[in-house]
Parts: C-alpha cells; sequence; structure tokens
C-alpha cells in the first residue's frame, strides 16, 4: 500500500490554517453542535475554516460538480507526483454530519489518491459559503507565517486555483512583487526530487530558479545533484545554465577526481540534510573527518540542535537568561 510522503514539506494552505479537529457534539434538544477549540500551535485562526487529516472513505464527491470526464493519464501523472513529494494543496470539504464530509475542491487531488490506496487526505474543512472571507483570511495568514519556497509556491497556487485569488492580489496583500510569486510558482515546475531537495534546504529557493533556465528535466536533476555536492553558488548555477548544462565545464572550485567525495558518504550527507531540513556535508580526510550542518538563524540553529539532541536547545535558552 502507498504511504504518503511527509518528510520536511508542507501542505500548501495547510501550512497556515490551525490543526483540528472540531468535534461535533449530538445535541440533545436539537440545539446547535457544540464544537471543541483547536489547539493552540501558534497560528491566528481562520475565520470559517480548519486543517485535519480525513480518511479518504469518509468523502463523497460534490453531486453538483459540473466535470464528470477526468483524464487517466493525468490524474497517473499527479498520483506520481504525490507519491514522490506529497499532497501540498490540501482538497476543500465541508462537514455533513455524522462524520462525513463532501468535496467542495480538489477532486483530482482526491481521485489521484484514491489511485494511490492512501487511507487519509490533508483537508481544508470550511463551515462558512464566504470564498472572498476564507481567501481574505488565508492571505492575511500567508502573509504572517514564514513558509518554505515549496509551501509557498503551492500555498500561491491553490489561492490562485482555488479561491479565485489574483496575482496582483497576492502581491499587494502579502508585500510581494509579481514576478516574485510567478517565479515561486514556477517552482512546482521543477522534477519531484529537485523539489524534494529545495523543501529539505540542500539547495536554496535560488538555485531552483536558477535550474528553471534548463527546459530538460533530466539536466535539472543533474546539475541539482552538482550543486549539494560541490557546494555551487547561484551564481555558477546561472553561468552553467547560461552556456548549456551539458557542455559546460565544471566549476573552478570542483574537486579533483581523485578527492571526489564517496559515494557513500555522499548519500549520508544527503538523508542527514534530509532528517535536519537543511545543508549538511560530510568530509573525510585522510586521519579525520568532519560533518559540517548549516543554519540560516538562531531559531534554525535551536530547531537543528533540538532535532539532535532533544533539551539541548532547552539548555542553551537557560543559558542565556
Amino acid at each position: 500500500m502507498a504511504q504518503q510522503r511527509r518528510g520536511g514539506l508542507g501542505k500548501g494552505l495547510g501550512a497556515l490554517i490551525p490543526t483540528g479537529p472540531i468535534v461535533e457534539v449530538p445535541a440533545a434538544t436539537g440545539a446547535a453542535p457544540e464544537t471543541s477549540p483547536a489547539p493552540d500551535d501558534g497560528l491566528r485562526p481562520v475565520a470559517g475554516a480548519y486543517f485535519m487529516e480525513i480518511p479518504l472513505e469518509a468523502i463523497t464527491r460534490n453531486p453538483r460538480q459540473p466535470r464528470e470526464i477526468f483524464d487517466e493519464d493525468a490524474l497517473r501523472e499527479l498520483a506520481d507526483s504525490i507519491r514522490e513529494v506529497g499532497l501540498l494543496q490540501p482538497i476543500v470539504v465541508r462537514s455533513v454530519g455524522g462524520g462525513r464530509y463532501e468535496l467542495i475542491m480538489g477532486e483530482r487531488r482526491w481521485r489521484a489518491s484514491q489511485l494511490l490506496d492512501l487511507k487519509e487526505i490533508p483537508a481544508i474543512v470550511r463551515s462558512t459559503q464566504d470564498d472572498e472571507l476564507l481567501r481574505d483570511a488565508l492571505i492575511e495568514n500567508l502573509q504572517r507565517e514564514q513558509l518554505n519556497a515549496l509551501e509557498e509556491a503551492a500555498a500561491y497556487r491553490q489561492l490562485l486555483d482555488d479561491f479565485g485569488a489574483t496575482h496582483e492580489q497576492l502581491a499587494q496583500r502579502v508585500g510581494r512583487s509579481r514576478s516574485h510569486i510567478s517565479n515561486t510558482l514556477r517552482l512546482l515546475n521543477l522534477p519531484a526530487n529537485v523539489q524534494l531537495k529545495v523543501a529539505a534546504g540542500t539547495i536554496s529557493a535560488g538555485h531552483a530558479r536558477a535550474l528553471l533556465g534548463l527546459s530538460d528535466p533530466a539536466a535539472q536533476e543533474r546539475l541539482a545533484a552538482r550543486i549539494f555536492a560541490e557546494g555551487l553558488s547561484v551564481r555558477t548555477v546561472e553561468e552553467i545554465v547560461s552556456m548549456g548544462e551539458a557542455t559546460a565545464a565544471p566549476a573552478p572550485k570542483t574537486r579533483r577526481a581523485k578527492d571526489a567525495p564517496e559515494p557513500a558518504l555522499v548519500h549520508l550527507a544527503t538523508r542527514l540534510s534530509d532528517h535536519f531540513e537543511t545543508r549538511v556535508k560530510v568530509d573525510l580526510g585522510r586521519h579525520k573527518g568532519r560533518i559540517v550542518v548549516e543554519f540560516a538563524t538562531m531559531d534554525d540553529l535551536e530547531r537543528i540542535i533540538g532535532a539532535m539532541a532533544p533539551g539541548a536547545a532547552t539548555s542553551i535558552r537557560a543559558l542565556d537568561d
């Protein structure tokens, strides 16, 4: 049975919505159902929506959906993408009571997840019919929350596709240029394993945007591997892309063949990078080796230390106090 990839990837707009579940309590007197408050996860509540994982079998399609025919090849391609990268854009449903939900948006994602025999699917549970209210609340959270580049791209795509936002609305509300939004959206066109490297932080969003200058997905994958193995800068990648990746000479600081890292070390560095969601380098010299773990901010450092040794980050903060 296929399992949806989780890893360090977000769920598009799901990363911006406080988590459910909201538990409906049957009212014996016919009063309105009571709801339990969503846990405090640091997000501002979004009016009319909450996020949760819902069993696929508890969801029925919208009987008012005008689309009846779905391209089977396109569905299989989407299923392959979900298998590799995970579902970055949650579906949108409404509760119909009794633990059942009706699909509002995302039938292709729902059908593709069924092809993978997934048990659950990330969903936005909507309790309002006001599309504009929900869209504006989501954009407000997008402006406030710090997402990785792939989460940001998925959130933009879903706001554009499912919630009727425009590029100009997004640009104005989140304080970004239209070109930034367009370039970020293009990250979703990268091959799955390159997207995973972006999400894990083993290559930067700047590297990824430079890779988009190559039209061949295989060439994008090869150059992404070089970025990680050789520590190429964004400027160097841009130069390689402008020259044509297949004919470009190795970067000036590329290791000599005899000093090239062992495949096992490269594999280990990749696994550590995925685990800590940042770039990790593993070097083995003649007499000793070293592991270099990169971080962006003090908060990022505390997160990494917490992953290495739970409780250690708290001890560091205590010393600072």
